[in-house]
């Protein structure tokens, strides 16, 4: 790219990507591409979720590590499972009260959010009730949220992900 370099910034680009790409190549670019300020948390929203553990299912490798790093500035513990089936898997596995919130892809395969958080919300224990959990998909219509509510979801994140929206339902 060194010999376009000049003529691309001259045209407004302001990072470049190798090729073949690799998820690590894309989140060191994407990271470099952004001030401090942008992947701090807000500063009206410095909160520290220490001792919390929350559940981020995300087929998505590259959303995920985003969300990871996002959440994990909070303080609180953040696990993973790449779908639905395996997020009910580790929900029923694990002790009561576990887990403190899940934030849950809708779109996955194998088990997508919706019928995931059904499954948790059937599940033989106290928690499985009233364990938040927060849909999140880059579908935001109204049919989209009301389909979240029905399935037993506690609210809704649109992604891209905002911090200040997700601290708040965090809190």
């Amino acid at each position: 790219w060194t010999e376009i370099e000049e003529e691309a910034k001259a045209a407004g680009v302001t990072a470049f990507c190798p090729k073949p790409l690799f998820l690590s190549d894309l989140y060191e670019v994407l990271n470099d591409s952004v001030t401090p300020d942008e992947t701090a948390l807000p500063e009206s929203s410095q909160v520290d979720f220490s001792g919390k553990r929350i559940l981020i299912v995300e087929d998505n490798e590259l959303n995920l590590e985003i969300a990871e790093a996002l959440i994990g500035q909070t303080g609180a513990y953040v696990e993973s499972a790449p779908n639905g089936k395996e997020a009910v898997e580790m929900v029923r596995t694990s002790e009561e009260g576990y887990y403190d919130l899940i934030f849950m892809d809708v779109q996955m395969p194998v088990m997508n959010g919706y019928e995931a958080t059904e499954q948790i919300r059937a599940l033989d224990r106290e928690d499985a009730r009233t364990l938040p959990i927060i849909a999140m998909t880059a579908n935001a219509f109204s049919e989209d949220r009301q389909r979240a509510g029905d399935a037993g979801m506690n609210d809704y994140a649109a992604k891209p992900i905002d911090m200040d929206v997700i601290i708040r339902m965090m809190q």
